[in-house]
């Protein structure tokens, strides 16, 4: 890794709503922001090994996608149209109970390549044969929160609880810290309090977080009230799993003591709209949880749920489900989502001290966006056009961790041909029941 050198953007910094800085650049020396400022602030003396010419552009801090499973891309389109339970228990599970190992390694490329080409440059991801997704994310150039998937309930709960420590010391940190490790319990309602408080205990004793679906349903909730009398978020809380950092996927049925717990115990949640609105599953409190001091960020889900993994897609859906589900038109503004989406997501994960935003001191990720399009124009509010406006197809360049792994909407690290002949061939064996 060298010195780089973007200049003649529109810089957007996310630090507030008014932090754009017009033909501004940013100087980057391995792996790191040095300077970021208008044309002809780089540091006296830094003389880059490239530079990149991004006249007419938009640079902004890469998305940061705070809950997927990656290998789900396989399942994408196969069991649509049906509620969670259903869903999980009728159509994934058995269908997942027959992939093997290699399958995760090429669902998981599939699903960087996708994330790459749509402006995300790290993301968190609970699944299974997590040796095989920390293999495709060290190949893809991508920054990854990697959790192994864990069922309480199941014949392989202990085996589950065997892998990980083998799986934390082969990959936490590795990839020159691009890939980082977490436990993942599925969901109270199949990790009962026993197994829960083994999986905290394990988790203390590697110095890891935990990744977890919590509130995610309506059942859920009254399950949990029923067996415990308690919420699910006052009952992970019980059992001192927020004691440990947690990223919280869903929140979507919370009351004002669940909001309280989140807030005081630091969880970071992970908010995904879409995956919520097309499993009905509800629509999460965000703008509660933020007045409430709740760190939030923006996540898709699984392909299998979603479809897609655009985070530009998932501002949109964000801002506009928290505006008609309040009937207040000033809720979640253009400026929030989008730094839900950066900033927010990266403080979810811990990683808010270099990560989420542009600037000095932190992680050279940032994504170029052309803006010579019909739906940019008029160029009034750069906020709402990325927010209300921009597509996927509109990112021209992303940079991760310093590196250059998308330029002109090529992706430089993974062979994209070979990705779509291997997830093809697989998906059709495992729908074929083989």
């Amino acid at each position: 890794m060298g010195k780089l050198l973007i200049k003649g953007a529109t810089v957007i910094t996310v630090e507030s709503h008014d932090s754009v800085i017009n033909g501004g650049e940013i100087a980057i020396e391995g792996r790191n922001i040095v300077s970021v400022g208008p044309a002809g602030s780089a540091p006296e003396g830094f003389v880059p090994d490239r530079t990149v010419d991004a006249s007419g552009m938009l640079a902004l801090p890469g998305f940061v996608n705070t809950h997927t499973h990656a290998a789900m891309t396989l399942l994408r389109s196969y069991a649509d149209d049906l509620p969670l339970m259903k869903w999980l228990e009728e159509k994934i599970w058995p269908l997942e109970a027959r992939l093997e190992e290699e399958d995760v390694y090429w669902g998981t490329l599939l699903c960087c390549l996708e994330m790459i080409r749509s402006g995300t440059t790290t993301f968190a991801d609970m699944y299974f044969f997590m040796d095989q997704t920390a293999r495709a994310v060290e190949k893809s150039g991508m920054r990854a929160d990697l959790s192994r998937g864990m069922i309480g309930v199941g014949p392989e709960a202990q085996q589950a609880l065997d892998y990980v420590p083998g799986f934390v010391d082969r990959w936490h940190g590795r990839a020159g810290g691009r890939i980082t490790v977490r436990l993942g319990p599925h969901a109270p309602y199949t990790c009962p309090p026993d197994y829960l408080k083994k999986v905290i205990d394990l988790a203390g004793k590697l110095d890891v977080g935990i990744h977890i679906h919590l509130a995610e349903t309506r059942t859920e909730v009254e399950d949990m009230a029923r067996l415990y009398g308690m919420t699910p978020i006052q009952l992970v809380d019980s059992v001192g799993l927020f004691e440990l950092p947690v990223l919280a996927a869903h929140c979507v049925h919370l009351n004002e003591k669940d909001i309280e717990i989140m807030a005081r115990k630091r969880v970071g949640v992970a908010h995904n709209p879409e995956s919520n609105m097309k499993l009905a599953s509800g629509v999460a409190p965000v703008t509660k949880m933020l007045e409430a001091g709740v760190t939030v960020g923006l996540g898709t889900d699984g392909a299998a749920s979603n479809n897609n993994l655009d985070m530009l897609e998932e501002m949109r859906s964000a801002a506009l489900l928290q505006k008609v589900s309040t009937m207040d038109p000033l809720a979640l503004p253009s400026f929030q989502a989008l730094s839900m989406a950066t900033a927010g997501g990266a403080g979810a994960l811990g990683m808010g001290d270099r990560l989420g935003l542009l600037k000095e001191g932190f992680r050279a990720d940032i994504i170029l966006i052309e803006t010579r399009k019909p739906h940019l124009f008029p160029r009034n509010d750069w906020m709402a056009h990325l927010v209300y406006a921009a597509q996927s197809a509109d990112v021209h360049t992303v940079i991760i961790d310093g590196n250059i792994v998308m330029e002109g909407r090529r992706v430089l690290t993974i062979d994209e041909d070979e990705v779509y002949d291997q997830v093809q061939r697989r998906a059709e064996r495992l729908v074929a029941g083989k």
